[in-house]
């Protein structure tokens, strides 16, 4: 197999990898969502709000997988994987005690726990939303935004606007200056000078 057939399978691979998780997820979202709206039917909770209770659930761990994504190079991240287990944790157990109870009604303490799990969530989805919003100002300050001048158009008339690239500055020839020596005047040496002979006094005879 050469490395042109080798590239269309990886890539038939993928898409077909795709696809089946794109189904399976459907599936089990559906199978999830009615389980769950039994079990909060289970749990007291009025029929026409039980579909409510899969929203939550389900809503909670789509957020808390798009926070991991979204911060998988901050601190922050942690917050939001705590949040997806927890969310898994609590569709898995939710499954399991909506087959353990068989259409039976929940005993109270199962009922409360059920009814806690909607304000744990909105709590937990609210602070979700302020990390995502604080991540976000924290990368627009550290990264300022750099702003491009746009290149001017030139429309003529029955044809369309020309791009004219921008000048390029020119830069200026540098212009060596001479340098200026001192003009040297020779010096004539200074002569010494003659001591002045005293004049003798003269005697008249």
């Amino acid at each position: 197999m050469n490395a042109a057939d080798r590239s269309v399978g990886m890539r038939l691979a993928r898409w077909s990898a795709v696809v089946i998780l794109a189904g399976v997820g459907a599936a089990a979202f559906r199978l999830s969502f009615a389980t769950l709206r039994d079990l909060a039917i289970l749990a007291h909770i009025p029929a026409g709000d039980a579909w409510l209770f899969p929203v939550i659930v389900d809503g909670t761990i789509i957020q808390a997988t798009l926070g991991v994504l979204v911060l998988a190079k901050s601190r922050e991240r942690q917050w939001f994987l705590w949040v997806l287990v927890v969310g898994a944790v609590v569709s898995v157990v939710g499954n399991s005690l909506h087959a353990i109870a068989a259409g039976r009604e929940l005993p109270w303490w199962a009922s409360a726990l059920v009814a806690a799990i909607a304000p744990i969530s909105l709590l937990a989805d609210t602070h979700g939303l302020a990390v995502l919003f604080r991540a976000a100002q924290h990368d627009s300050r550290s990264t300022p935004a750099v702003a491009e001048e746009a290149a001017p158009t030139i429309a003529v008339s029955g044809e369309p606007p020309v791009e004219v690239p921008a000048a390029v500055p020119v830069a200026e020839p540098v212009v060596a200056t001479p340098k200026i020596r001192p003009a040297v005047v020779p010096v004539r040496p200074i002569r010494p000078v003659r001591p002045v002979q005293e004049a003798l006094p003269l005697t008249v005879s």
